[in-house]
């Protein structure tokens, strides 16, 4: 009698897919931060010149991201990862030959935020429709990327910056993008369910505004802006102190290596947040665990006005890391609770567009207040005031309700409580 070996479960390759291409796309973002010195050094750019190329990438980014979720409802995952992975590789090559400022604009700004935009919102609503029951550790897994991202990839890059310059780091960086991206974007699939889903839809030739439809009416909800400026606000309080912790260290006087390796450290405490927050939301419900999270990263980033030395600055930028990671897979399971699955890659796409330019503003405001006052105090004042107001908008949010049952369960667009 012949044995039945049992196929893994498929979602798993998938998740470990998303989670590689998430690392190399979000952590190359955050090496501009490593890279903002060297290039003021070599090229005399001022550290607020630069920080508006970070501003244009998230903006990109954004715009991109409400593009990619659109088309990845429409046509797929897969095919939108794999455009994504070809242009933040070519990018990144470019970048390395970059002499004026508007050259910079173009290769990073546009082209890196562009392709890295057709990742972050396709893969997350991919692994969450893999994971049904277990939403919560699906998106933190993809979003854990982020933070190992940062922790490889910004020592690699001091290391190649040291070693080499900075423009052979952005090459090496490119080519590293093509071969992480595209073979791991080969092998996405999409989730069972949502093919069997797509057959009905399909057959009745459903028409194909009806996404956008549905998508427009969504952003015409409370709770589409309660989630979007809450996201807004968070991203804009941690962006900056991620920004330029490692030019900031190197201003308290830490060594160059010592500080790309305090960023480094952050991105891995930021796994444990992400992770941790995941599995608490599946279990606690997602706005109460984002209620917390936000809480405590406006106190950390109140913390960086008191600390000097580089062990303060490292055991800070490690609890800074689990602040700012353990809120961000909550956003992407409040839109589905809210807005359902069939058009959470559309919502999403928006509310991570409204994100972006939170990320942007903190990185270029850092850039200009330490420009225009010679330290970053006033960035920390600022951004812990923003992390104080994005807790504020998230107590808005009401719960989500359709007929009496909770959002998370029936998988529904839903209405809010009255």
């Amino acid at each position: 009698m012949t044995g039945v070996t049992k196929r893994p479960f498929y979602g798993w390759i998938v998740l470990g897919a998303a989670f590689l291409i998430i690392s190399m796309a979000i952590g190359t973002l955050f090496t501009l931060g490593v890279f903002l010195k060297p290039i003021e050094d070599a090229l005399g750019w001022s550290r607020s010149s630069i920080g508006a190329i970070s501003f244009l990438n998230w903006v990109v980014m954004g715009v991109g991201g409400l593009v990619a979720g659109y088309l990845s409802d429409r046509f797929g995952t897969r095919v939108v990862v794999l455009g994504g992975g070809a242009v933040l590789g070519l990018g990144l090559v470019l970048s390395s030959r970059v002499t004026e400022p508007w050259q910079f604009y173009l290769t990073f700004g546009v082209m890196v935020g562009g392709g890295v935009s057709c990742f972050y919102v396709p893969l997350t609503v991919t692994a969450i429709r893999w994971f049904e029951d277990r939403r919560g550790m699906a998106a933190a897994i993809v979003s854990a990327g982020n933070g190992f991202g940062i922790l490889t990839l910004s020592p690699l890059c001091r290391w190649l910056i040291d070693t080499f310059d900075w423009r052979t780091a952005f090459w090496v960086l490119g080519d590293l993008a093509w071969l992480v991206v595209l073979p791991a974007g080969l092998l996405l699939r999409p989730a069972p369910g949502e093919a069997a889903a797509a057959a009905p839809r399909a057959a009745a030739r459903a028409p194909e505004p009806s996404i956008a439809a549905a998508g427009a009416a969504a952003v015409r909800a409370w709770p589409f802006w309660a989630i979007a400026l809450t996201h807004f606000a968070c991203c804009a309080a941690h962006s900056g102190p991620i920004f330029h912790m490692v030019s900031h260290a190197i201003d308290q006087g830490v060594g160059s290596m010592a500080a790309a390796g305090l960023l480094g450290a952050s991105g891995l405490s930021s796994i444990l947040g992400r992770v941790a927050t995941g599995l608490v939301a599946d279990r606690w419900g997602a706005k109460q665990t984002l209620l917390a999270a936000l809480v405590f990263q406006a106190l950390m980033v109140f913390a960086y006005l008191f600390v000097r030395d580089v062990a303060g600055l490292y055991v800070l930028g490690l609890l800074f890391g689990i602040a700012y990671g353990s809120a961000m897979p909550l956003y992407a399971l409040l839109t589905r609770e809210y807005f359902g699955e069939r058009v959470m890659g559309t919502v999403y796409g928006a509310v991570f567009m409204i994100s972006c330019a939170g990320m942007g503003l903190g990185s270029w405001a850092g850039g200009a207040i330490h420009d225009a006052l010679g330290s970053y105090q006033w960035l920390f004042v600022g951004s812990f005031a923003i992390g104080a107001a994005a807790a504020l908008i998230g107590l808005a949010l009401r719960p989500p309700v359709r007929l009496g049952v909770p959002a998370r369960r029936s998988g529904q667009p839903l209405t809010t409580a009255p």
